[in-house]
């Protein structure tokens, strides 16, 4: 297999937003986990999107806030968005109805570099509310599995209550050209799988350091540790990518509230190499 460098320029280009909010119809609701709602929205006319970017959710009187889509990019008639209840924007997301309405505009960001992978192999490790940004790159890399060599999936979650997309998983883990593994920090009487936190699993995952590419999402301490043990495995920070969660507001870089360094998340990420954040993502309070 072929190494996969940070050079290869293969990825579609992204499609220009909406920078106006369009009124987008509540298709169904789904209760993924305690405060997290899936919304599937049915947008008013043709939108394409790329795996990693987001979108900009709008409640009148309410906010906006950014949430990454979490469903597959080739079907634009249902785009889902995984949504957890953390402040007064997202309680009001998260407490929408079928037939409800709420405003869009995107997509914005950058995407996973899920074309220059391939050839190689594919670690996927997400930790939390972390696995919905990468649900697309997945549905994108299963629809063409042959161009990929192997590919595996490390997820962890506070408690398998916390356990996000359980049938999917489940369904994931039934396949024999994937290999999928779930851990929780806490478990409780009725859980029989793996206790410990995601980048612990790193060490027994399968795969060819030196051809493989990585795709992290999670909070900011668990991405540290997690291309800590990539490294002492042997994939280069250049190959590791990751999502970053931001204080997005404006999405067009103008308000500077999603500053990380010399970066604006939302002009320059979500997805970024790892090497490009380095330095910033080592000194506090940046």
């Amino acid at each position: 297999m072929r190494a996969v460098t940070d050079t290869q320029p293969r990825e579609p280009r992204p499609v220009a937003p909406w920078i106006e909010p369009q009124s987008w119809q509540v298709t169904a609701v789904r209760l993924e986990a305690p405060g997290v709602v899936t919304l599937d929205l049915t947008p008013p006319g043709p939108f394409e999107f790329l795996p990693g970017q987001f979108n900009m959710l709008y409640q009148p009187g309410v906010g906006e806030v950014p949430i990454s889509i979490s469903s597959s990019p080739a079907d634009s008639s249902h785009v889902l968005h995984t949504i957890r209840d953390v402040g007064p924007v997202t309680k009001a997301l998260c407490a929408l109805q079928p037939g409800d309405r709420v405003g869009v505009r995107g997509p914005y960001g950058t995407s996973w570099p899920v074309a220059a992978a391939e050839g190689g192999d594919l670690v996927v490790v997400a930790g939390g509310i972390g696995l919905p940004p990468l649900r697309p790159a997945l549905y994108q890399v299963l629809s063409s599995r042959g161009r990929f060599g192997r590919v595996t999936v490390l997820y962890g979650a506070r408690t398998p209550d916390d356990l996000l997309f359980a049938d999917e998983l489940s369904a994931w883990r039934g396949r024999f050209d994937m290999d999928v593994t779930v851990t929780v920090d806490a478990a409780d009487s009725g859980w029989h799988g793996n206790v410990g936190v995601v980048p612990d699993l790193i060490k027994r995952a399968a795969f060819d350091p030196d051809a493989t590419t990585a795709l992290v999402v999670g909070p900011e301490i668990m991405i540290r540790f997690t291309v800590r043990a990539l490294g002492a495995a042997g994939v280069t920070d250049d190959r590791v990518y990751v999502s970053m969660e931001r204080n997005m507001q404006c999405a067009v870089a103008m308000c500077g509230h999603c500053q990380l360094g010399p970066f604006l998340v939302c002009r320059d990420g979500p997805v970024f190499s790892y090497r490009k954040l380095a330095r910033w993502l080592g000194i506090r309070e940046v």
